[in-house]
């Protein structure tokens, strides 16, 4: 991962530092080739005994609350 520096401090409604952090995170997994697995294990949580807590967070996080 390069290390790259910004002079833009915009914060408040969005971060470029935080923003840039995320999307190199992403790549990396992506790159990392774990994605097949940790969709596996998504899926499993959606369908077993997590299901109910799961989806009581979705409904929170749509309202803008967290679980």
């Amino acid at each position: 991962m390069e290390d790259r520096k910004s002079n833009l401090k915009l914060e408040g409604e969005g971060s470029y530092e935080g923003a840039r952090k995320f999307q190199d995170a992403q790549h990396d997994f992506a790159k990392s080739g774990k994605v097949d697995a940790k969709a596996r294990e998504a899926a499993k949580a959606v369908d077993g005994a997590e299901a109910a807590e799961l989806e009581a967070a979705r409904r929170a996080a749509a309202q803008g609350k967290s679980a």
